[in-house]
């Protein structure tokens, strides 16, 4: 198995890019607001950019566009939108925009997703911010021949950089946004998890549970990329609440959480990519 190439993904971003990006920003289900602050920005749908997984059907909460620019002084990528593999990728399409963004000397990946609740006390609307994750998609973007420049064998010790998450939970405090670390159980979906699943993952150490982010991660962290996740709990996991679960009730609570979560990022950006890098043109 083969890794996508990326060769001419990054020769039309470099093209479309008016400066390389230092950040990348994952915006997940209900949350890509953020994008829409980004200063003097450059807007390319997804399905335009060569290389990237062409969607058939709309996935709601997801505008599918990646948007470069500048956010609190920093050069950033933003998917505003992601890829699944519940929606038929391989782990490696949907790492694939990681790579390529890397690529063109994005250092630093902050992403955020919608995921349920499974740690007792969790309430729709809380943050969790990532401290690690346990892997039941039994799928790694990683598999196949080593990419140049990539790890072999990337350790995962230290999957959410230790020290963004000190960084992390400073500016919460100072923004009097709670906000708890924990662990991220990433399954395949699409379809939520069951209460006797729900049961297991909270006896492996779970603390909430979704779809997306961990390959991602997985690319980035073989790339040397430094990581930052931040869950935004938008229901409580089956059999805890004793409602229905629902693609709408996500979105409805990623909407009431987007203010607060944009406040955050904003804030954490510039100390956690930096304003000492010297700006360099893509081209």
């Amino acid at each position: 198995m083969h890794a996508p190439s990326i060769h001419d993904t990054v020769a039309f971003l470099r093209e479309r890019f008016t400066r390389a990006p230092h950040a990348v920003l994952v915006l997940g289900s209900g949350l890509g607001g953020l994008a829409d602050e980004i200063e003097d920005p450059v807007r390319i749908p997804f399905g335009e950019i060569p290389g990237f997984p062409r969607r058939t059907q709309e996935l709601a909460g997801h505008a599918g566009q990646l948007v470069a620019g500048r956010l609190e002084g920093v050069e950033v990528a933003a998917m505003q939108g992601r890829f699944h593999l519940y929606e038929g990728w391989q782990a490696a399409d949907v790492a694939l925009p990681v790579r390529a963004l890397a690529a063109l000397g994005a250092e630093t990946m902050l992403l955020t997703n919608a995921a349920g609740g499974i740690r007792p006390g969790f309430q729709p609307g809380d943050l969790m911010l990532m401290a690690d994750h346990v892997n039941l998609m039994f799928r790694n973007p990683l598999i196949g021949q080593t990419v140049p420049g990539e790890e072999r064998f990337p350790d995962m010790s230290d999957p959410y950089d230790a020290g963004f998450r000190r960084i992390a939970e400073e500016v919460a405090r100072d923004l009097r946004i709670p906000m708890v670390q924990g662990v991220y159980a990433a399954v395949l979906g699409p379809s939520y998890e069951t209460p006797a699943e729900i049961r297991m993952l909270a006896r492996l150490g779970a603390d909430a549970v979704g779809m997306s982010t961990v390959p991602e991660v997985l690319v980035a962290r073989a790339i040397g990329m430094k990581c930052l996740g931040i869950s935004c709990i938008t229901n409580l996991a089956a059999g805890l609440g004793g409602e229905r679960l629902s693609h709408d009730e996500v979105m409805e609570v990623g909407a009431r959480v987007r203010d607060r979560l944009a406040a955050l990022v904003r804030a954490l950006l510039p100390r956690v990519a930096g304003l000492n890098r010297p700006s360099e043109a893509a081209a």
